[in-house]
């Protein structure tokens, strides 16, 4: 069945293969990004079904603007995959007030304000799928990315909300977990306006493993995420949450029997009725 998807963050990575394969697929595609030039290879690819539109999350007006176009061009939106994002590199104490708001602006409040923008159309269809792309850092704290950590867990609050709010509309809500792919992450990686020496032990080693994702050979490719998500959009019931590739239960796995072990510690020692 072919279905009409919004996708951000198409200029490269798991937004551009996602676009191509559901071109290749024959669904129909608002493909966006921040220079929509950058999409242009893509469209005369496949310029029956998809269309590239510029947004930039952060502005309230082009999100708005790009519902508009996908329901102008195809009759509405079926999935909206919220997809771009950054990382903002640097410790709690470095990050600053400019740059843990701006990443939240990109990586919290940009999808918040998209989806806001779909939800009047999927009420009226009374039906829509929203993917939220968080990571496996929505689960597992990493040294040197407190804020972009920060944002991702956010998210996945915001998108667990929404699916109990509009669920009852027909809304279905996936937060997807990728663990590592081969994309310009490392690339778009903003470093902190001011580091402190002490923290370097502690995350320099995360930083190195960062700058080198794109050259190690182990690193997932972006079309296997995009098969992935493909076969989530064709789903009638498709899970609240789903790690993305092979590596993530070695992150995932421990971090749930962690809080498991912790709670059980906690109600067995009777903490939660004395403190």
């Amino acid at each position: 069945m072919t279905k009409r998807w919004l996708i951000t963050g198409c200029s490269s990575g798991l937004g551009r293969a996602l676009a191509a394969r559901l071109g290749a697929e024959g669904d129909q595609v608002v493909a966006t990004a921040r220079r929509p030039e950058a999409l242009d290879g893509l469209v005369a690819r496949y310029p029956d079904n998809v269309v590239a539109v510029s947004l930039d999350v952060r502005d309230p007006e082009q999100c708005a603007a790009a519902v508009e176009r996908a329901v102008d061009a195809f009759g509405g939106v079926d999935v909206l995959v919220n997809n771009a994002a950054y990382g903002q590199f640097g410790t709690f104490e470095e990050v600053s007030d400019a740059e843990l708001a701006a990443q939240f602006d990109t990586n919290v409040f940009g999808p918040w304000r998209l989806t806001r923008a779909v939800l009047p159309v999927w009420r009226a269809q009374r039906h829509g799928h929203a993917i939220f792309v968080s990571s496996v850092a929505g689960m597992v704290p990493f040294p040197g990315l407190a804020a972009y950590t920060a944002s991702k867990f956010a998210v996945e609050g915001a998108a667990e909300s929404l699916a109990v709010e509009a669920g009852p509309l027909g809304v279905k809500v996936t937060i997807l977990q990728p663990g590592g792919f081969a994309t310009g992450y490392s690339a778009n990686l903003v470093m902190p306006e001011h580091r402190v020496a002490d923290y370097t032990q502690v995350d320099d080693g995360m930083l190195d493993a960062l700058l080198g994702m794109n050259t190690k050979a182990e690193i997932n490719a972006p079309e296997l995420f995009a098969d992935v998500v493909w076969r989530l959009g064709q789903m009638d019931s498709p899970p609240l949450r789903l790690p993305v590739g092979p590596d993530t239960e070695a992150f995932l796995q421990p971090a749930y029997d962690a809080r498991r072990s912790e709670y059980d510690q906690v109600i067995k020692a009777g903490h939660h009725t004395v403190i």
